[in-house]
């Protein structure tokens, strides 16, 4: 599928020249497996009537333009890597597994085998070497503040997280918005003194959680807790059914995932897949998880951070 905004925005963000160091980076194999993991949680396979994404993504697209933004406001080698593989541990079908796990609030359980990815990693290795940086520079993306710090601050994941969605999925970010937003962005010192990305003028912050409001609203749909929670259920039944284990979520690719789902003569997951391909949304009841994570933003404004 053609990524016509996405390319747009790749393009502002590198200037007309990636950074070099990067491309070698961009081979690693436990990278690209994230080219076959679909930014939106495995939605774009449910109904259409759901879920109508005007560019699919993956989450190798959000990796790269997540490193992307950190490179263009930071120039830092080590945290535009950190910022590269930090969702290197994401697992098929991404956060439905938080669903799954019971992990609603921060949608963080499946982070733990970020490291574990990484150290068994050996062609990433040899190019950390070439590069004398360590390993243990780049697993705790944490650390960068540009890359991710905690809400309601804005970081380099938080405002690419934004973006994508409000192309794809909310529909409410143009080529324009995107300009606007990357020419606004700046780097500001925190009330914690850490580094934070920031605007220099109120409308275009303003405008940014406005789109961040909207996904935070489609997130805590009836229709999106509904289809989250389907799928998690479809998922732990395929596992009790040995289609493939848990582990196997963070090796494997989606649509090899797929296969097997749809492969299975199960009658019972059969049915829970066809709802998930076909339902309408006039189907689904009201359905509130209340402690599905809030995606709060309030960014720095020339240095004050902005309040409602």
């Amino acid at each position: 599928m053609d990524k016509p905004i996405y390319s747009y925005y790749l393009k502002l963000l590198e200037n007309d020249s990636r950074p070099e160091f990067l491309e070698k980076y961009l081979k690693t194999p436990s990278l690209l497996r994230l080219q076959k993991v679909a930014y939106f949680c495995g939605m774009d396979k449910a109904s259409k009537d759901i879920y109508d994404f005007k560019e699919n993504y993956s989450r190798f697209d959000h990796s790269l333009s997540v490193a992307l933004l950190t490179w263009k406001y930071s120039h830092n080698k080590k945290a535009t890597l950190a910022g590269l593989f930090h969702d290197v541990g994401t697992p098929c079908f991404s956060h439905v597994i938080d669903y799954m796990n019971k992990d609603y609030a921060t949608q963080e359980s499946t982070e733990a085998f970020t490291e574990r990815i990484l150290k068994n990693d050996s062609y990433l290795q040899n190019c950390l070497r070439e590069d004398n940086i360590r390993i243990d520079e780049i697993i705790n993306f944490k650390k960068y503040s540009i890359v991710d710090n905690s809400r309601p601050k804005l970081c380099a994941d938080r405002l690419d997280g934004v973006i994508l969605t409000g192309i794809s999925w909310t529909k409410d970010i143009n080529s324009l918005d995107i300009n606007r937003v990357i020419e606004d962005i700046t780097v500001f010192h925190n009330e914690e003194n850490e580094e934070e990305l920031g605007f220099q003028s109120e409308t275009i912050a303003n405008q940014v959680v406005e789109f961040s409001k909207k996904i935070d609203i489609y997130c805590h749909s009836s229709e999106d807790n509904y289809m989250m929670e389907l799928l998690a259920d479809i998922t732990r039944k395929a596992i009790s059914c040995q289609l493939f284990t848990y582990e196997e979520l963070y090796t494997l690719q989606e649509d090899e995932v797929w296969s097997r789902l749809m492969s299975c003569n199960n009658a019972e997951l059969a049915s829970k897949l066809y709802e998930f391909e076909s339902i309408q949304k006039s189907q689904i009841e009201e359905l509130s998880l209340s402690n599905v994570k809030v995606r709060d933003l309030k960014p720095l404004v020339g240095g004050k951070r902005i309040m409602e």
